[in-house]
């Protein structure tokens, strides 16, 4: 996941070229993003199968609605991410709705709590993917790989000063998934999917 933010130059580019129908935009986004969209969507709904409908379904909203882009509201990556995670979220909530409709067990109140925490960490996915390379590098380093600030300043090459400031911003960014009961919603008008 430690990979570098893709440039606005690159996200508007990206946006004209879908809006022209070029399927090789299509392929290059697919690239980029897919395994971000799968991980997103099989982290809300727990299940490969329907992880790979959703990430189909998100690339087929982008292929058909690149204009619901807008690159003044953010990068690329972030709307993709949110994208994902408000479908995952609707599609639990439409399986487990149905699941109790039929009869399976399981109260609307179990169901509000588990589309919650979905939510919270499709939320927490989303800010992660969302914030700045520098914040999301350190983040990683301190929980994947278990090291501290003063071993994360030496790993990125900063101070250790600017090593604890990049951990506590990235932590107070994401101890704000739990703040939203759902992902804010893609740009684009009226955030339509």
């Amino acid at each position: 996941m430690a990979t570098t933010d893709a440039p606005p130059r690159w996200d508007r580019k990206m946006q004209q070229r879908l809006a022209r129908g070029e399927a090789a935009a299509l392929g290059e986004l697919y690239d980029r993003f897919a395994s971000l969209v799968h991980a997103l969507a099989h982290r809300v709904l727990g299940d490969e199968r329907a992880a790979d409908t959703i990430t189909r379904e998100v690339f087929t909203h982008v292929w058909e609605h690149p204009d619901t882009y807008d690159p003044k509201q953010g990068p690329l990556r972030s709307w993709v991410a949110a994208l994902t995670a408000r479908l995952a979220v609707q599609r639990l909530r439409a399986t487990e709705t149905a699941a109790l409709a039929r009869g399976g067990q399981g109260s609307t109140e179990e169901l509000e709590r588990k589309v919650r925490r979905a939510s919270v960490a499709a939320r927490a996915d989303y800010i992660v993917t969302s914030m700045p390379a520098p914040l999301r590098a350190a983040l990683e380093l301190a929980y994947f790989q278990r090291r501290d600030y003063r071993q994360t300043a030496v790993d990125l090459g900063v101070t250790e000063d600017e090593a604890r400031r990049r951990l506590r911003l990235g932590l107070q960014l994401l101890s704000t998934a739990h703040d939203v009961g759902a992902p804010p919603e893609p740009a684009g008008p009226g955030g339509a999917v």
